[in-house]
This record gives C-alpha cells, sequence and structure tokens, in this order.
C-alpha cells in the first residue's frame, strides 16, 4: 500500500507503537496549520457572539409569538 507520496506505508505492529506513530503524524499536522492572529480571533469571537445573540433573540420571540398563538387558539376552542 502506498501513501500520498508513493513511499510504501510503513506500518508499526504493536498498538503503543501505532499510536506513538499516530501521535507524531499529528505533531506534523499542526505544525502545517495557519493560526489565526489574536486581532482575527477577536474579531471571529466578536462576529459569533453576536450571531448567536441575535439568533437566540430572534428564536425567543418566534417561541413566545407561537406560544400566544397557540395560547389564544386553544382558550377559543374550549
Amino acid at each position: 500500500m502506498t501513501g500520498g507520496g508513493g513511499s510504501p506505508d510503513v506500518r508499526p505492529r504493536g498498538r503503543i507503537a501505532r499510536f506513538i506513530q499516530f501521535l507524531r503524524e499529528v505533531r506534523n499536522e499542526l505544525r502545517k496549520v495557519t493560526w489565526p492572529t489574536f486581532d482575527e480571533l477577536k474579531k471571529a469571537t466578536t462576529v459569533i457572539v453576536i450571531f448567536v445573540t441575535v439568533l437566540g433573540i430572534a428564536i425567543g420571540l418566534m417561541d413566545s409569538f407561537f406560544q400566544f398563538v397557540f395560547v389564544k387558539l386553544v382558550a377559543r376552542l374550549f
């Protein structure tokens, strides 16, 4: 079996050896990550907090509206 580089995969046999190999691969992949700057992180966090707040308010208003409508509807039927 070959990996993405064309060379054959060297797979350790033992469970511990495979786990150590996995950790090495994770470390190598994390080195490739482009991490956001602190300013980018603050902006993204602000956008997410605002979006979640607005969405929560919208869902709360819709819930209150439908609760009011259905309570009035049920009250009229009985």
